[in-house]
């Protein structure tokens, strides 16, 4: 019996222990590949309940206090703090998305974590990564026709098209009650920029300016023909505030005296010393001002200056004389716009102000929105400065998380018609185009051979996390309507979704929810590149510095 005691504890051979798996096995590369797919899930996981109109909303706060309500995907993973480098992959690809397509931020990354769990499946059947990201990428390019045959051409004319596809990308944000009255300001505001509607294949959205103003309400949104700027303008000295058939000068230098290199220190021991610096210092303002005056200018925009005051109460009385309107405080980002805009150029040295950089407008004018809420300027009729008219969106929001989030959505809405501008073609929404994709390279993968076949399938169910979690966030029952939908789907009903203020299936086309071409086709392509390029990691090196 002693013997037999031994024996027991006696270390066994590693084949004696377990079994080995079948198939490919690469013990570091396998744990490095698991601990990936583990972090990459969890981002996917922290965002999914975000999807869809019935998603919900996440609250953000960062390091001094400030709150974010948001259901924006990339807003969300922008703001997480993520360490691990694999994660931080997905909020680059949220990231990607919200470049190219502008919409389907949630959904990348769903997908994302989607196709992960279909690897990690893979993997463990004993699958080589290679074969997989192979088996992947012919399938993304088989989704891309599948998804092209199902959508239906538009046409830029018909308004009506862009604004119920604009609706269905604001439905699911926070300001959703509010859509109606979004989604047109965004249509039209593309629209604008579009000046050969046969032709042309983008538009760029730096063309259109988002101003947010604190105060009113959102109905007070509105779409405003020419440039607007939330600056104020200097009225302390009694200078104008209206001037019609404007000149417009933009600089980048201060109108105040001018200061040496190093910090220095004027001892003045008599009051004749005194006048004489205060006399030469009006002096050189008035030179300055009245080179600005001879060119024509009559609108001033004086760019934000960090060393120094950009103006003095002396130059301000003396463009209050001139009959100048002074605009000061213009962001160092703002000024490409504003100049392109206004057809201007910005101006570094007073020598070089001439009257041939000046910008023209119709009309210069400030209003006054009400007590405590402070003024905006406009500037109107600027048609004939510019090929391609520029336009102004101006946001209002009660408090500034609303005014926020209302920026952030019709930043998406604007993103969802540039995408129909670029690729002129819509599919039904609400999961249709993923459970269509599920079921054609189901049906697609029965007629392939070998692993490849066993990849496409696992590919093809991954799709079906779309449609689950819309019915699951909808608080529906996701088992019977995935399975109602892939019934319909399975009979040619290619158009059917979930319709979640009914709780069914229904026709997305005759409910008008609509999404562009390139926001699904762009998902699929990046959620599937950035699958394959984590399946493609087998080690992590750390480096010292």
């Amino acid at each position: 019996s002693s013997w037999r005691h031994q024996d027991r504890h006696r270390p066994q051979p590693p084949h004696a222990m377990a079994p080995q798996r079948e198939g490919f096995k690469d013990g570091r590369g396998d744990d490095i590949r698991k601990m990936n797919i583990v972090a990459a899930k969890a981002v996917a996981t922290a965002v999914r309940t975000s999807l869809g109109p019935r998603g919900m909303d996440k609250m953000i706060q960062d390091g001094k206090g400030g709150v974010i309500i948001t259901n924006d995907g990339a807003t969300i993973l922008k703001q997480m703090s993520v360490n691990h480098p694999t994660a931080k992959m997905l909020v680059e690809l949220s990231k990607s998305q919200d470049i190219e397509a502008g919409d389907g931020t949630t959904s990348v990354v769903v997908l994302a974590g989607a196709l992960l769990t279909a690897a990690e499946k893979l993997l463990e059947k004993g699958l080589h990564p290679q074969k997989i990201t192979q088996g992947f990428l012919s399938a993304a390019e088989k989704s891309e026709e599948i998804l092209t045959e199902m959508s239906k051409p538009v046409d830029l004319e018909d308004r009506e098209s862009l604004v119920q596809s604009a609706v269905t990308s604001l439905s699911s944000k926070v300001v959703a009650q509010n859509s109606e009255m979004l989604a047109p300001l965004a249509v039209d505001a593309v629209l604008r920029l579009v000046t050969d509607k046969a032709k042309q294949d983008n538009v760029d959205l730096s063309d259109i300016k988002v101003a947010s103003k604190l105060g009113g309400t959102m109905d007070d949104c509105e779409l405003i023909d020419g440039l607007v700027m939330t600056q104020r303008v200097v009225k302390t000295a009694g200078g104008p505030g209206r001037v019609q058939n404007a000149k417009i000068g933009l600089i980048q230098f201060c109108l105040s005296p001018p200061k040496t290199d190093m910090e220095n220190n004027i001892t003045v021991k008599d009051y004749t010393a005194m006048d004489r610096i205060l006399r030469e210092e009006r002096l050189i303002i008035a030179k300055m001002i009245k080179q600005i005056a001879a060119t024509g200018c009559n609108v001033l925009l004086i760019q934000k200056s960090i060393l120094r005051d950009a103006v003095t109460d002396l130059s301000l009385d003396f463009c209050a004389k001139a009959k100048i309107l002074v605009v000061r405080d213009v962001e160092r980002d703002e000024i490409d716009f504003v100049s392109r805009m206004l057809g201007c150029e910005p101006v570094t040295v007073l020598e070089s102000f001439t009257k041939e950089k000046l910008g023209s407008a119709e009309l210069v004018t400030e209003q006054n929105l009400g007590s405590g809420l402070g003024s905006i300027i406009r500037f109107t009729g600027l048609k004939q400065n510019l090929q391609y008219p520029g336009v102004s969106i101006l946001v209002r929001g009660s408090n500034r998380m609303v005014l926020e989030e209302t920026e952030r959505s019709i930043h998406d809405a604007l993103c969802v018609v540039r995408s129909l501008v670029k690729r002129r073609a819509m599919i039904p929404g609400g999961g249709a185009p993923e459970m269509e994709l599920c079921v054609k390279l189901g049906a697609w993968a029965r007629t392939l051979q070998g692993d490849e076949s066993i990849v496409v399938r696992e590919y093809a169910q991954a799709f079906e996390v779309i449609p689950f979690t819309l019915a699951e966030n909808a608080g529906l029952n996701p088992i019977n309507i995935v399975t109602k939908l892939r019934a319909d789907h399975t009979n040619g009903e290619k158009h059917f979704g979930i319709n979640v203020r009914k709780g069914t299936v229904t026709n997305m086309l005759e409910e008008n929810v609509v999404q562009p071409l390139l926001v699904s086709v762009s998902a699929v392509k990046m959620a599937t590149e950035t699958v394959r390029m984590i399946l493609k990691i087998d080690d992590m090196v750390y480096t010292r510095n």
